[in-house]
């Protein structure tokens, strides 16, 4: 029995491990993370980059693509544009880099000429949920894969079923799956489709705009205790009821030439954005006593967001400008704290609350302390000549970077 009593403790200490074990390998299944915001709990991020220096894991080249690489049972999932003739998404063991299936569709086009400079390749990156991946082609076409083996369950001609052509700027918005829901913003038009069929459920906020559909991705968010897609087209700020798309709200938001691609950033009931030709918006969402909702704006900033994405610290926005210039931007009054001279065109950023790890366009990793009074740039790694556009990805202590030209996979001690 004494035997017995001493060996409990060993067994349940062995369970705990082994649900521990299951839970600390993440996944990556989406734009921007698992809550689309960039933030990792995961895993600290690296204190110095001189650390992951020399420590690549595993690399393997690849066709042009701009979306970020996803990582789900024990996969990284990548998309290309090979030759200009077709899209292929890609399937590699994550611990070794083997590549375990390729599946490929035709699907190049040439997009219009004002971005000609960033390249005629697939754009949006895919969505994974419950061994399934949505693919965003770049003539607004969704196709769902299974991810054993990379068959294809389903595709979604979108531009053909409405007759809305190809985008001018390809498909850019990146999927969002919510159960058997998957959101999408293709087809000059917020959609939702069947995740399990690719039937499209309700098509809503349509346009005739010329530059075709949103930049911008959309996120769902819970205000005022209603769980909502919250969403940005070219013109507006809306958030739609998730069954029949119909919306609570919404607002216009000014841009250059209807350039609003950031994500929206979700503050409790408010909601930031930041615009090519704009300035940098936050949003209150309010709730009348009648259950109907309005939106207020709390303060304008001169700064102009591009392309990428902002992270939240402890009620501090840290934003990649137009200007090519980082800044920190207080949330609640709009105060801008600093701003750095410039750098590359684009940043990609994670955080885990102390650091943030940015991916800049021009091939280098930057690893910036959280610091609302000043700048301060820990280190810096350059991993590539090649330009780096796709957002980076994290999981079980490695750093997915994807480059115009490969897949590089770093250790992080």
């Amino acid at each position: 029995m004494a035997r017995l009593l001493n060996i409990i403790p060993i067994v349940f200490m062995s369970l705990i491990f082994s649900i521990e074990s299951t839970h600390a390998d993440p996944s990556w299944p989406q734009w921007r993370g698992p809550e689309r915001d960039g933030i990792v709990d995961s895993v600290p991020l690296p204190e110095t980059l001189t650390e992951t220096e020399n420590k690549v894991v595993w690399s393997t080249p690849l066709a042009p693509s701009y979306s970020g690489p996803v990582i789900a049972e024990g996969k990284v999932f990548t998309t290309e544009t090979v030759d200009q003739k077709e899209e292929v998404v890609r399937a590699f063991d994550k611990k070794t880099g083997k590549e375990l299936w390729k599946t490929s569709w035709p699907g190049a086009m040439s997009v219009f000429f004002i971005a000609r400079a960033n390249g005629d390749w697939i754009r949006a990156t895919p969505a994974y949920a419950d061994g399934k991946l949505y693919v965003a082609g770049m003539q607004d076409l969704v196709v769902c894969l299974d991810t054993k083996d990379g068959s294809i369950l389903w595709k979604a001609d979108l531009a053909n079923e409405f007759k809305t052509g190809n985008p001018p700027f390809g498909f850019v918005s990146s999927p969002l799956v919510d159960g058997d829901a998957l959101y999408i913003q293709a087809a000059n038009s917020v959609c939702r489709l069947n995740a399990q069929t690719g039937q499209v459920e309700w098509r809503v906020l349509k346009s005739s705009e010329a530059f075709g559909s949103a930049f911008s991705s959309p996120i769902i968010a819970t205000i005022h205790g209603q769980r909502q897609l919250v969403v940005q087209t070219r013109k507006e700020l809306a958030g739609l009821n998730l069954a029949d798309g119909s919306p609570y709200w919404q607002t216009e938001v000014p841009a250059f030439r209807d350039m609003n691609i950031l994500t929206p950033t979700i503050l409790g009931n408010k909601i930031f954005t930041s615009t090519y030709g704009g300035s940098s918006l936050m949003y209150e969402i309010q709730k009348q006593d009648d259950g109907a909702f309005s939106v207020a704006e709390l303060w304008t900033n001169k700064a102009q967001g591009y392309m990428s994405s902002p992270v939240v610290i402890n009620g501090d926005i840290y934003l990649h400008l137009r200007n090519q210039r980082f800044t920190c931007i207080n949330s609640e009054t709009g105060e801008t704290k600093w701003t750095t001279t410039p750098f590359g065109k684009y940043w990609s950023l994670l955080t885990d609350g102390k650091r943030i790890l940015a991916l800049d366009e021009r091939g280098d990793l930057l690893l910036i302390n959280v610091n609302p009074n000043e700048f301060e740039l820990i280190s810096q790694l350059h991993i590539s000549d090649s330009p780096s556009w796709a957002h980076l990805a994290i999981d079980n202590h490695q750093i997915y970077v994807r480059t115009l030209d490969k897949l590089i996979v770093y250790a992080i001690k």
